[in-house]
């Protein structure tokens, strides 16, 4: 059960603090909204709900390897929701910490075409990519954290770009999150490309929750550098830190995240929430480095307000995640919610998705049960 999953990331967060390891937690467990924070712009309503719509989506991957994800787009969880999705394909490719599991559909925008129907490829499509979180994020963080390797991204394939790719010059990268990457591109890309030439105007979407995150983000890297595709959105939430600085670096200009779009524009929204410590691992001290595009979820409780989620600014933006004052005592409840906690309490995979008796309520509503745990 994913319950049972999930308590490996308290547990390692345990392991941690008994190995000594200072834990940077944003301060306080409850909705706080500093002064210097009002300098931070207010997302959009419709940037807020795009987001909401995308943590559903993501939280339907956590079904694959669990109760299971079927056609046209089956699921006990929150399938229904998306009733224009079609599946493509859903991959699980193990339980180790290079595991990884996703699913790939498509969301045909109005109507999905009834079955043995052609599709109409110029109408409006969406590609829709979602990578699920693993039940083992902080072992994965811990374990490989020492050994990052050289990020050399993809040479060009024979139907991808002739142009020269930007050279990430002193770049590394975690050496798990990569080969987790290196397995799931195996799956992925293929069925891209298949996709891309049957859509070859839609754009593509990549969405990813923890070490999902972590595999949005290279997955992004290569589809961008190698085949040259520039209609790419990608939404992370509760990505840990996947580089060095200068891979920091590198994100931000392949992506544009310093530049003068507006910030609802951005092509990649790296969604982080008060008291997650994931976002802030690895950490600095072994090398790693968090890149811009920020998003942040203030409130530490469900459910989140539009004034709860703000823009940030930079890799380190001192009002989002990194304001972070390290305490030896804290709720480690408080820290197993807050990673899984972004608009919608994820990985549960049971029908209705968020269970309605922990005190939780919808979106756009005020009902909220403080201190339930």
């Amino acid at each position: 059960m994913a319950l049972k999953g999930f308590g490996v990331l308290v547990l390692s967060l345990i392991g941690l603090a008994k190995a000594g390891l200072s834990l940077n937690i944003p301060s306080g467990g409850r909705h706080i909204v500093s002064q210097q924070r009002l300098s931070n712009p207010i997302i959009s309503p419709t940037l807020f709900s795009e987001l909401e719509r995308l943590s559903r989506v993501v939280d339907i991957s956590y079904c694959i390897g669990n109760s299971g994800l079927g056609e046209p787009f089956n699921c006990i969880s929150r399938c229904d929701e998306f009733p224009t999705f079609s599946l493509v394909t859903a991959w699980n490719t193990g339980v180790l910490m290079s595991d990884s599991c996703g699913y790939i559909a498509v969301d045909h925008g109005a109507e999905r075409p009834a079955e043995g129907s052609d599709d109409i490829p110029d109408a409006n499509h969406t590609i829709m990519v979602a990578f699920r979180g693993t039940y083992s994020i902080t072992n994965t963080v811990v374990d490989l954290s020492t050994v990052p390797q050289e990020y050399v991204p993809y040479p060009s394939p024979e139907n991808g770009t002739d142009k020269p790719h930007p050279v990430c010059t002193n770049c590394t990268v975690h050496m798990g999150f990569m080969s987790s990457w290196e397995t799931t591109r195996t799956v992925v890309v293929p069925q891209l490309i298949g996709l891309r030439e049957k859509y070859p105007n839609s754009p593509i979407h990549l969405v990813g929750h923890s070490l999902g995150g972590a595999l949005a983000c290279l997955a992004a890297l290569e589809l961008k550098l190698a085949f040259g595709w520039d209609n790419l959105v990608v939404t992370t939430f509760g990505e840990p830190r996947v580089g060095n600085g200068q891979f920091a670096k590198f994100i931000d200009s392949v992506f544009d995240l310093e530049g003068d779009a507006q910030p609802d524009h951005r092509p990649y929204r790296r969604v982080t929430h008060a008291n997650d410590p994931v976002p802030l691992l690895p950490l600095t001290e072994w090398g790693y480095s968090s890149h811009a595009g920020e998003i942040f979820i203030s409130k530490a409780s469900l459910s989140p307000a539009e004034r709860d989620v703000r823009h940030c600014h930079g890799d380190d933006d001192p009002n989002c995640i990194a304001d972070s004052d390290p305490y030896s005592r804290y709720k480690l409840w408080e820290l197993f919610f807050a990673h899984r906690d972004y608009f919608w309490r994820l990985g549960l995979c049971i029908p209705g998705g968020d269970p309605t008796n922990w005190g939780r309520g919808p979106i756009g509503t005020s009902e909220v049960v403080e201190d339930e745990l």
